[in-house]
């Protein structure tokens, strides 16, 4: 097996578990964290689920009041992002220890890559490592490349070893009878446009013809989306220090916005808020979305990039962000508004 492999490490409920972690007695019970920790906080959302809330139907996303009704007996924890950012690096500075080339990803995953003799054994070393350093549990999924290593950190979850393979060979075999949705980074917008040429799932657009493809999507995301299909992805790991590529706010209101104005009043503001803490971090804006969430839970989200080129200026954020506004018809109650603000990457 020696040769190029990378290996996906995926916390598990990460969020939950750091707080199990400082509260030993909450261990086995159903633990469930969103913003202010209350119930019966109006419009709050799950931010994570431990396992033994998510057997009661729970999972992130969604309303901490219908979470309550499912599962009445769990511990809701307010969201404490300063504890799992110390958390998360206790488990970057573990990984590095390793003879592997690290890529973090976020606060909760990252990638590890090299030529690597036993990924097998890497993976169950990787595992110890941090459980015995940091006290928390991963998912490890192991690949030929980066969309292989990923969706077989899934499967991993769903394993008593908390490991899974999936390589060239194996690909298909596998995946190939799944829905076209199950593929990393293919979300609902492209599989119903998918749909609407005959294909459903990973083996139908293996198979794809790109001419067929390209009728629906641009040239470079239907070659894209071929070479998921059949098992490829990205072996490069960037060792650089992990930057976000974005930051976002968005706020969930007590009760339904009807009002145009008062719409783009709030867009305003999060989107100065917003520019001020890009302008803080020593980062320039190259591109402004914005999401919004009727009454009814339908989100759509709407961008554009900068015209002027990147920029700190709230004042040009917040022009920004109502002119995304305008491609909206604002005909129905709004529950929740969110500016992201795209960010650009040192060369």
């Amino acid at each position: 097996m020696t040769g190029v492999w990378l290996l996906h490490v995926d916390l598990d409920q990460f969020f939950a578990s750091v707080e199990v972690l400082r509260r030993p007695e909450l261990r086995g019970r159903p633990v469930i964290v969103g913003g202010a920790g209350d119930p019966g906080q109006a419009r709050a959302v799950v931010a994570t689920a431990s396992r033994e809330a998510r057997e009661f139907g729970v999972h992130s996303g969604m309303p901490i009041r219908l979470a309550a009704r499912k599962c009445p007996d769990a511990v809701f924890l307010p969201t404490d992002m300063p504890a799992y950012q110390a958390a998360s690096a206790r488990v970057m500075a573990i990984l590095r220890a390793f003879p592997v080339r690290l890529e973090v990803w976020g606060l909760d995953e990252a990638f590890v890559g090299g030529d690597i003799e036993d990924p097998q054994r890497l993976a169950r070393e990787l595992r110890s490592a941090v459980s015995d350093g940091a006290g928390l549990t991963c998912a490890i999924g192991i690949g030929r490349n980066k969309n292989q290593a990923k969706i077989a950190a899934r499967f991993a979850k769903r394993d008593r070893s908390g490991i899974a393979t999936l390589t060239d060979e194996t690909w298909l075999p596998v995946m190939g009878g799944r829905p076209v949705g199950d593929l990393w980074g293919v979300g609902p917008r492209t599989v119903r446009k998918l749909g609407e040429s005959g294909i459903v799932t990973v083996a139908d657009l293996a198979a794809a013809d790109l001419d067929t493809l390209t009728r629906s999507f641009p040239p470079r995301a239907a070659r894209w989306l071929v070479v998921v299909a059949r098992g490829g992805g990205e072996t490069e790991v960037v060792t650089e220090p992990w930057v976000a590529r974005s930051r976002s706010k968005e706020v969930t209101f007590d009760r339904d916005l009807t009002e145009r104005t008062e719409i783009e009043e709030q867009v305003v503001a999060l989107a100065r808020a917003l520019g001020a803490e890009v302008t803080a971090a020593g980062r320039r804006v190259i591109r402004v979305g914005v999401k919004v969430r009727t009454a009814s839970f339908f989100t759509r989200t709407r961008e554009a990039k900068l015209r002027g080129g990147p920029t700190t200026d709230p004042d040009v954020i917040a022009r920004a962000a109502l002119a995304v506004l305008e491609k909206f018809e604002l005909t129905r109650p709004v529950r929740l508004l969110g500016v992201r603000a795209d960010l650009e990457m040192d060369e």
